[in-house]
């Protein structure tokens, strides 16, 4: 199994993230900002927290037209896998390869705490380590995570399944307690709470430890 992790100027997440990945025995590429093409052979795409660019313009926007997005954006349009977390759902959006936007938080405050998330579909290699309607806790540390869309595009991915996680008490304001989305082909998730924090004992929780397992399952080779 091979993933890599996204390196923006501004990133501080893409330890973490690659560390989860290594836990559950995937092999790890660091990708800088500049690169053109990713590694080959690669499984999944992570596109990890922190403030790219220092989040000038809107979070996210100016990353999203980075050399690296164009490659991850041709790795999703072929099928293949992607994860955003945090600032990388920030990144997602702005390439247009999930919908959507993240706008800034109801309160207008950084929030930074562990939340209860609802599992609302486990039909996903993301998911697939929970059980629909179970409750997990992770971790957020965002200023803009306040997900919006339109009532079509809610409608959209109600009636597909395509909304992974939403808040059991929603922090940020976001429309229909939305934590984190799916793609139409379910190979893509952006979610704004950290699995990555959540991932080993050390953290204080590990109910984010199920996340990796489940994609190191489903991309283990036959």
């Amino acid at each position: 199994m091979r993933a890599a992790v996204v390196v923006f100027p501004g990133s501080n997440c893409d330890r973490d993230l690659a560390v989860a990945f290594e836990r559950e025995g995937f092999t790890v590429d660091m990708v800088w900002h500049k690169e053109t093409a990713l590694p080959e052979g690669v499984d999944i795409v992570g596109v990890p927290g922190g403030f790219s660019y220092g989040d000038y313009l809107r979070c996210g926007a100016i990353a999203a037209q980075s050399p690296i997005c164009q490659a991850v954006t041709a790795h999703a349009d072929r099928g293949g896998y992607a994860l955003g977390v945090c600032n990388g759902f920030q990144v997602l959006a702005e390439t247009g390869i999930l919908p959507g936007a993240l706008l800034r938080n109801a309160g207008l405050k950084y929030i930074c705490k562990t939340v209860g998330l609802r599992v609302e579909t486990a039909d996903s290699a993301f998911t697939g380590g929970y059980e629909a309607g179970q409750e997990i806790a992770i971790p957020i540390a965002h200023h803009d995570g306040n997900y919006f869309a339109d009532d079509e595009t809610l409608a959209t991915l109600r009636g597909e399944d395509r909304i992974a996680f939403t808040y059991t008490d929603n922090p940020n304001g976001s429309v229909g307690d939305i934590a984190g989305i799916l793609s139409a082909n379910r190979r893509v998730l952006g979610m704004m709470p950290h699995p990555e924090r959540a991932a080993d004992t050390g953290h204080g929780g590990t109910d984010g430890a199920a996340f990796f397992r489940a994609l190191a399952g489903v991309l283990t080779p036959a």
